[in-house]
């Protein structure tokens, strides 16, 4: 593997094309996401008139925080920020309509960026079931949570639990194990053509 070293850049750039997850329970709570007003009556899962730039912080330790986007010019300057925000937009855009095309949402992603020589690259991982999710599209109905490829068996079940986010964290019980795994093999297949060798 060849790597260059980058300065991570320290945010957690999400780019919501669907309103789930954390985007749904504060726009219960507050009409809000990312701190942005949107109109009532939206629905649990309904997508968005157009995707929308979401940052939080990018935490070593704890949890990310929501950022405004006068946050992040605050932190990398307002032309890298608008930068980003393209960047991530464009990805998702593209990234949607190909998914789209196979019988998969992408509601969301996660993205993180680097700067080497002083230009602006993509780190970490992009597009996986890990950072992004994954619904069914021939199942999509508004209204309420979906038929997900991600990590969601996972999320779901230590909610369950009770857990309360803080280490350590309870053993995945095997069955959970083994549907997040198939869910993962079969998003790869849809996506690519191609069998994930496990």
């Amino acid at each position: 593997m060849v790597v260059r070293k980058a300065e991570r850049v320290e945010i957690e750039c999400v780019i919501r094309g669907y309103i789930s997850g954390s985007a749904w329970a504060e726009y219960k709570e507050k009409g809000t996401i990312s701190g942005e007003h949107f109109p009532a009556g939206m629905e649990e899962s309904e997508k968005l008139p157009i995707p929308i730039f979401t940052p939080t912080t990018k935490a070593d330790k704890g949890h990310d925080l929501p950022m405004s986007f006068n946050d992040v010019k605050h932190l990398v300057g307002d032309r890298r920020a608008k930068q980003i925000s393209e960047k991530c937009l464009e990805i998702y855009q593209f990234a949607h309509n190909y998914a789209l095309g196979k019988g998969i949402i992408i509601a969301d992603t996660k993205m993180e960026f680097g700067v080497v020589d002083g230009k602006l690259i993509l780190i970490d991982e992009l597009l996986t079931p890990d950072s992004s999710r994954f619904w069914e599209a021939s199942e999509y109905e508004p209204g309420k949570s979906q038929p997900s490829f991600d990590k969601q068996p996972v999320r779901d079940w230590l909610v369950a639990s009770g857990w309360k986010k803080s280490p350590p964290a309870p053993m995945l019980p095997d069955e959970v194990i083994q549907q997040t795994s198939d869910k993962y093999v079969e998003a790869f297949h849809r996506l690519t053509g191609r069998d994930l060798q496990v």
